[in-house]
């Protein structure tokens, strides 16, 4: 896995009230590059993302970022630590437009110039201003949403489902932009589109009832012939 732990997990235990989800997660990001973690609905996925950003405590185990323990720290510190989110569902906030959902995302960020990157990142972002983002397409509230996170300027940019209910078009060009930032930021991306998500990333984890079931390079997880297995329903 990458030599460059700029984010690292380490004996991770997670989980909603009394019932533990994850078990011993041990996973690292570098500073730059692509990060995919799969597995079957219910593996865990959605649970280590909530655990890495702080929406849910640690049970035991570490998260640090750039050699800083971050595991018990409110959302909105590691936010300004450098993590951007995604979540999976209400990414956006849907009786404002995108100009002022954008707005919102850049009220930290002392860029003047910061929006107008995003709207290069995604064009017909650009083409939307004054639309209410809740009558956006799903592809197009799925860029909302990303372009917001990265207003916060992140390192870590968490992604849970970026292409969910998204057009097959939309989720070409959505992926084209994924490889772009990770060529920039470390991108984490929890995806149930295999070919995207191992398109994206230099590395992946597959979950499987809760703890790390394969770890490797992309192509090593891809040809693994125990991949199939651990996302059959």
């Amino acid at each position: 896995m990458p030599d460059d732990k700029y984010l690292d997990i380490q004996n991770l235990d997670a989980g909603y009230g009394r019932s533990q989800v994850l078990f011993g997660i041990n996973m690292s990001v570098p500073w730059r590059g692509g990060v995919a973690i799969l597995g079957r609905n219910g593996a865990g996925k959605t649970t280590l993302m909530k655990a890495i950003i702080g929406e849910l405590p640690l049970l035991g185990g570490s998260v640090t970022l750039d050699a800083r323990e971050v595991g018990r720290l409110p959302t909105e510190q590691r936010i300004r630590l450098g993590f951007g989110y995604v979540p999976q569902e209400h990414s956006v906030f849907g009786r404002l437009s995108v100009r002022d959902n954008l707005a919102v995302g850049a009220l930290t960020n002392r860029d003047s110039q910061a929006v107008n990157r995003i709207l290069e990142i995604f064009p017909k972002l650009g083409q939307r201003m004054d639309q209410v983002a809740g009558t956006l397409s799903g592809g197009e509230r799925k860029m909302l949403a990303i372009g917001r996170a990265l207003l916060s300027d992140p390192r870590v940019l968490l992604l849970d489902e970026p292409t969910e209910g998204v057009w097959i078009g939309v989720i070409e060009e959505i992926t084209e932009r994924l490889i772009l930032l990770a060529k920039e930021i470390a991108v984490v991306i929890v995806e149930q589109h295999l070919e995207l998500a191992l398109h994206v990333a230099s590395h992946a984890y597959v979950l499987d009832r809760g703890t790390v079931a394969l770890a490797g390079s992309a192509q090593d997880v891809r040809t693994d012939p125990k991949l199939l297995q651990y996302l059959a329903p």
